[in-house]
């Protein structure tokens, strides 16, 4: 057979020579601002790598990426990992400390930057000592620099130095892309991406029982690109040949709602905060989305309530997913080919992803179905070490230990339980947030919702009940509804692990994948600013 590397250049070849003029839509507040082909953003992307080799990188070089969901950030994939540099994408919405943390954990030479984020510079450059030019997106000219180092716009830097080059030629196992953990359980981590986990990653996701993508499609991304590949969105779009549109910054209802629209979008991925507030603004206007056939949701657990809702609304199957960034991200899949079930599992796993429970020591469950257990994953696209780490994260039997507690039912569907660091240890036996957080996120009152644990000085830790209540629902939180959301539990679990205090806020704290940011909101919650928000019930 023939010598072929795994390489992500034959994805975006692929799309230039037989899908050239299939699209790429990149929007502004819901706008189309700029529109390309397959066929284009491969010329501009490989002019690209040219300037980019002409600065003096070099192959395994790392590229930071401060930017949003558009072409131009598509544009600098492609051209980054094509000629065999890393590109690491970096979230505009953390802190100048937080990010040169990253920048200098990977050595970054090159930062790359919206054109809207150049007010961050001045505090953010001189903490990376390692980064020795800038460029700026979507600006035409060059950039006045006062840092030391040069700053000057994408366009320029094409014109000025592109040139085409032979893209591949390294081996399938290179570096390709760098992506930090969200930290919602602890300090982030690394995680490098290669080719060939990449490419894996692509074969696995557009399977009919995964995502089910073909060029019939016109996919909305609205997951940041900064964030685990963009759920492999813009390498699987180019392999089947599908429509892109590409939302910017700006992930609001209704912008959400022109762009699905106008672009007749068949296929949208986001987390569930971006589909309840174009659920909420559909609500408000009376619009519809008639060309949505499907929503991809992941992040955490989707209440059943508002997957109801969304479908109701919507028209649409809501496909739920679960995985991680270590997993580049898929895990499993809800299959679209089936009808959905009452309560929604995460689905199966595709072929390239096997799954495991262990005890709580590591030891494989004899029995494997119906009951709860320690998540481990095992697969080519799945991260063997974190970055920089001297010792692999994996245990004998080469699987990774994902911190989830989930079961798999007789049909091989997988349900996640919760968050093992997230259980609460009360009176010497552990209670899980999850199995709470799913019976309230029924409510149709209820928006977001999280247990947190809080110290106590005879049980150790008592549960904590945090709700996010719907935009249409308004008042102060009152003492009879808090009681109500804690009667909704009675029966269903122990009586001991019932919450002694509600929480009513207007706004959950989340990190920039969509997830509640549980770090955060216990901090909150012990430091007295969520005092003002609190119902005692006990």
């Amino acid at each position: 057979m023939q010598n072929y590397a795994l390489t992500l250049d034959k994805f975006i070849d692929h799309a230039a020579k037989w899908h050239g003029a299939r699209t790429i839509a990149t929007a502004s507040r819901g706008a189309i601002v700029h529109r390309t082909g397959y066929a284009e953003l491969r010329t501009r992307s490989n002019l690209l790598s040219g300037a980019l080799l002409a600065l003096g990188l070099e192959i395994g070089d790392r590229v930071g990426t401060l930017a949003w969901n558009t072409q131009h950030h598509l544009e600098l994939y492609y051209a980054t990992m094509n000629a065999g540099l890393v590109c690491h994408t970096l979230n505009p919405r953390l802190t100048p400390t937080h990010l040169a943390a990253m920048i200098n954990e990977a050595a970054d030479r090159l930062l790359v930057i919206a054109g809207s984020l150049l007010p961050m510079l001045p505090e953010l450059l001189p903490l990376c000592p390692s980064v020795e030019r800038v460029i700026v997106l979507d600006e035409e000219s060059p950039m006045v620099s006062s840092f030391g180092i040069p700053v000057e716009g994408l366009d320029a830097l094409v014109e000025a130095e592109g040139r085409a080059v032979a893209w591949g030629g390294f081996d399938e196992h290179s570096a390709a892309g760098l992506c930090f953990t969200s930290g919602t359980t602890g300090k982030p981590k690394g995680v490098e991406f290669t080719h060939r986990s990449n490419y894996h990653h692509t074969l696995m996701s557009i399977q009919p029982d995964a995502y089910c993508l073909s060029a019939k499609d016109t996919i909305l991304v609205a997951i940041p690109m900064f964030h685990a590949n963009a759920w492999g969105f813009p390498f699987s779009a180019p392999a089947v040949g599908a429509n892109l549109v590409l939302p910017g910054r700006e992930l609001d209802g209704a912008s959400l709602a022109a762009l699905i629209r106008d672009e007749q979008v068949t296929i949208a991925g986001g987390v569930q905060t971006v589909w309840i507030g174009l659920l909420d603004h559909l609500d408000a206007t009376g619009e519809d989305v008639p060309s949505l056939e499907r929503v991809i949701i992941g992040g955490s657990k989707c209440p059943d309530a508002l997957i109801q809702r969304m479908e109701e609304r919507l028209g649409a199957r809501v496909q739920t997913t679960w995985g991680m960034t270590e997993m580049s991200p898929l895990g499993t899949a809800d299959s679209p080919q089936f009808p959905a079930s009452a309560e929604r599992s995460s689905g199966r796993p595709p072929i390239g992803v096997d799954l495991k429970l262990t005890d709580a020591a590591g030891a494989t469950l004899a029995e494997q179905r119906g009951v709860i257990g320690h998540l481990k994953v095992k697969g080519p696209a799945i991260i063997d070490r974190y970055f920089n780490a001297a010792e692999d994260a994996l245990d004998t039997e080469g699987y990774f230990d994902t911190g989830d507690l989930a079961t798999i039912d007789a049909e091989g569907s997988l349900t996640i339980c919760g968050r093992s660091k997230d259980l609460i240890k009360s009176g010497g036996e552990w209670i899980n947030p999850a199995e709470m957080e799913a019976i309230i996120g029924r409510d149709p009152r209820v928006g977001q919702v999280a247990v947190i644990g809080k110290p106590h000085p005879k049980w150790g830790e008592r549960p904590v009940l945090v709700v996010e209540l719907r935009q249409s629902e308004t008042g102060e939180a009152e003492v009879g509804e808090a009681r109500a959301f804690v009667e909704a539990l009675r029966g269903r679990v122990a009586d001991w692990w019932l919450p002694d205090e509600v929480v009513r806020l207007p706004q959950m704290p989340l990190a920039a994948t969509g997830k509640i940011d549980k770090v955060r909101l216990r901090a909150a919650y012990a430091q007295g600013e969520l005092d003002r928000h609190v119902v005692s019930i006990r």
